[in-house]
């Protein structure tokens, strides 16, 4: 089956595909002859979403496929949410986004000190943080949501190189055993997997640290897209009878 997905993002283009793998095929809008971006006028992560969804399946009348996904930083209030890839300005530069989202974060957390030496209730001060992700399918017409998300909080500073997006600054609660760093010799603690073979990230690893594969066994975008692919293979199967 070919689905077109509604990005440029080569980053998201080769995580779909490797979720859903050679059954399906994977193109952009640019395969289609389109040029520009679609707007994104929605005030959800839902509504962006279905916006590109059908938005491709309306022009073009293909399969279509739209992601709107956000980072959601409790001390932000939920920010920057739907605008987290424009966060620091429409270039959607992530380097920018990143340092602003630090530097935003600091300055709620200094207010927040400040405030409470004088009494004053505030939110609490957190790190708290998630990814969350709204996928949008439309086939024969047809609108299907799938969702995902990742609960974690934000680093003090970046790391890792793999990945993108705010990746480097993302450090996930939940990461696959596989991937954390050992314990010292004779500690009396011990990391038992849960049953999706997952451990606590002591280690403080970002989503940058990881491999795609480890990313992708717990990324918001991951656990969304394999409900898009079971969903499609449910449908392949109906077909074949």
């Amino acid at each position: 089956m070919k689905i077109t997905f509604a990005t440029g993002n080569k980053g998201k283009l080769r995580e779909a595909q490797e979720i859903l793998g050679a059954d399906f095929e994977i193109i952009t809008p640019k395969d289609l002859g389109m040029t520009g971006d679609i707007e994104e006028t929605g005030t959800s992560l839902m509504a962006n979403s279905l916006i590109k969804a059908k938005y491709i399946y309306d022009n073009y009348g293909v399969n279509s496929l739209a992601d709107d996904s956000g980072l959601e930083v409790e001390i932000l209030g939920g920010a920057p949410g739907i605008y987290s890839a424009r966060y620091a300005g429409p270039e959607h530069d992530f380097q920018a986004n990143m340092d602003k989202l630090l530097d935003e974060m600091a300055r709620m957390m200094k207010e927040a000190s400040r405030a409470r030496e004088y009494g004053i209730n505030t939110i609490h001060a957190t790190y708290r943080a998630r990814f969350r992700t709204v996928v949008t399918f439309i086939m024969d017409g047809k609108i299907n949501y799938f969702e995902g998300q990742l609960d974690g909080k934000i680093g003090l500073t970046k790391k890792g190189t793999n990945g993108f997006g705010y990746d480097p600054v993302f450090i996930p609660d939940m990461i696959p055993a596989e991937a954390a760093e050992p314990l010292p010799e004779g500690s009396a603690f011990s990391l038992e997997p849960d049953a999706d073979g997952l451990v606590k990230n002591i280690g403080m690893i970002t989503l940058a640290q990881l491999s795609e594969e480890q990313k992708n066994a717990i990324s918001h975008r991951g656990k969304a897209m394999r409900k898009f692919a079971s969903f499609l293979l449910g449908e392949k199967a109906s077909d074949n009878k």
